[in-house]
């Protein structure tokens, strides 16, 4: 999946939507990858797409593409 400006989504992006600038991309269902926090026994079922938690609106799922007003702040560090 990929942000509007084509850049690649990954886990542990940090992420804004609106006001919120701390949204954390906590897995991507269709590469696998899942934070501890939100494991593949809790969004595994959902079969594709990414997961983002916002402070102020909490988990979002994108099933096929992130919406245009959603942007990539940072990546994470390793």
């Amino acid at each position: 999946m990929k942000y509007a400006d084509d850049q690649e989504v990954r886990v542990g992006d940090v992420v804004g939507l609106g006001d919120d600038r701390g949204g954390v991309v906590v897995c991507d269902i269709d590469a696998g990858v899942y934070m501890p926090s939100d494991p593949e026994s809790a969004w595994g079922y959902l079969k594709r797409g990414v997961m983002v938690v916002f402070p102020s609106y909490g988990h979002i799922y994108y099933e096929n593409e992130m919406e245009e007003d959603a942007f990539l702040i940072a990546r994470k560090r390793d």
